[in-house]
């Protein structure tokens, strides 16, 4: 797939910016001129929210009261068009059709993100590991955000019946109603993380031995409050309802969820040991790198569209060695590579340069 064309209106520092881009787009200027604006732009026609994890309301631009960004883009076999409004709420149109939801045009633009936010996935707490799989799975069923929305519901329900017991009683019949919602959407959850991280695995081991050029291996593990390999989802639902009424007394103590996918973590081993206390800063760049690679091959195997390939200010933080990797494996993508030198990406030969200032494109 490819994204022709952008228009952008009252977002974030841009008043007005309408630009047509190449296969490969390197995008620079100063830091806070508007670069990474760009970039969340265009992730935004994934369907996602921004990448940063802000509202949907900061991202308008301040004192106005809407943001519209309109895309002409090529995806399955042909021109189409979308636009976002952003006003209370993102309002997404196809083609001219208004969707039921913006998620919804994740089924024809597709997009893997590579941030500074990326390359401290390794070390950071796992909620940051969560989302990266969580993100994947939402780009290869938009009906996963769902899944995860009515979780959260749950969650927050189940946390502040917790809250209330002690003070008000009787209220464990309204909890065990909360428990069995809660562990449906849990087990959905868990039953779909599972399942990707075992599709992933094969994807990011070859792409890590290339990196490491043989010398190491990479390994995934999804680690929760039980052993989930080899279950179907009814079963990790039954499962995760009797680890509720197991640890019962625990959530009373604490007055919240102990048990559930919201407290699961991806554990990442090079050559069996942790990465995040073992490996150097290399080896867990590598790691993420390895990651982000396997995440957009297996995007395209599963839905037949090549996503978009989005660096953000990461290239010149890498070696030449992991910069000449990454460009060969994406060099059949569209790329967009945010950077404050232009000169600093030294492979690419060809492509277009867009300066921005201001939040102005200010030169080709």
């Amino acid at each position: 797939m490819k994204i022709n064309h952008i228009e952008i209106q009252n977002y974030r520092n841009i008043d007005n910016l309408s630009v047509s881009f190449d296969d490969i787009n390197i995008i620079y200027g100063e830091n806070a001129q508007g670069k990474t604006n760009l970039l969340e732009a265009v992730y935004l026609f994934t369907g996602s929210k921004s990448f940063r994890g802000v509202k949907d309301s900061n991202l308008i631009k301040k004192g106005c009261d809407f943001s519209k960004l309109k895309a002409d883009f090529y995806s399955c076999k042909r021109e189409q068009n979308a636009e976002i409004t952003i006003k209370g709420k993102r309002i997404a149109v196809l083609n001219g059709i208004k969707k039921s939801t913006p998620a919804l045009l994740g089924e024809n633009i597709k997009a893997v993100i590579f941030s500074p936010v990326h390359l401290s996935m390794i070390k950071d707490g796992p909620a940051e590991r969560r989302k990266f799989i969580d993100n994947a799975l939402c780009q290869l069923n938009s009906n996963y955000r769902n899944v995860l929305k009515e979780y959260n519901r749950c969650l927050a329900q189940r946390n502040i019946i917790l809250k209330d017991i002690q003070q008000f009683g009787g209220l464990d019949d309204i909890l065990y109603v909360w428990n069995v919602n809660f562990a449906k959407a849990g087990a959905k959850i868990i039953y779909q993380r599972q399942k990707y991280i075992e599709a992933l695995i094969p994807y990011a081991k070859d792409i890590f031995c290339g990196i490491s050029s043989g010398t190491e291996e990479i390994d995934l593990v999804l680690k929760g409050s039980f052993d989930y390999k080899g279950l179907s989802v009814s079963e990790i639902e039954t499962e995760l309802l009797l680890k509720l009424e197991e640890k019962k007394k625990d959530d009373f103590f604490n007055k919240i969820t102990g048990t559930g996918p919201h407290r699961d973590d991806i554990e990442i081993y090079i050559n069996g040991s942790e990465a995040k206390i073992y490996g150097s800063q290399g080896q867990q760049r590598s790691c993420v790198i390895a990651l982000k690679l396997a995440e957009a091959s297996l995007l395209c195997e599963m839905t037949e569209i090549m996503p978009v390939a989005l660096l953000d200010d990461v290239m010149s933080e890498l070696d030449e060695k992991r910069q000449d990797y990454i460009l060969n494996h994406i060099k059949n993508w569209q790329v967009f590579i945010t950077c404050c030198d232009k000169n600093t990406i030294l492979r690419l030969k060809k492509g277009k340069t867009i300066h921005i200032e201001n939040g102005k494109i200010t030169g080709d």
